[in-house]
C-alpha cells in the first residue's frame, strides 16, 4: 500500500520537498506515485488540510 492525495488537496506545495522519496508530483490533487512511496508518513504530517492519506487496505474475498 501507499499514500493517496484526496481532492482535499489544495496544492500548497508543501508535500512535494517534504518526500524523502520524491514520489510526490505536482498536479490537481498532487498524485503519488505508489512504486516509490514507503509510507512513511512525511506528506501527512505537513500537510495543512490532511489531504495525504494512507491506502485503505484491499480486503479479500472468500
Amino acid at each position: 500500500m501507499s499514500y493517496y492525495i484526496t481532492d482535499e488537496c489544495i496544492s500548497c506545495g508543501v508535500c512535494l520537498p517534504n518526500c524523502p522519496e520524491g514520489a510526490i508530483s505536482e498536479g490537481s490533487p498532487y498524485i503519488i506515485d505508489a512504486r516509490l512511496c514507503t509510507e512513511c508518513g512525511a506528506c501527512a504530517e505537513v500537510c495543512p488540510v490532511e489531504a495525504c492519506m494512507p491506502a485503505p487496505a484491499a480486503t479479500k474475498a472468500g
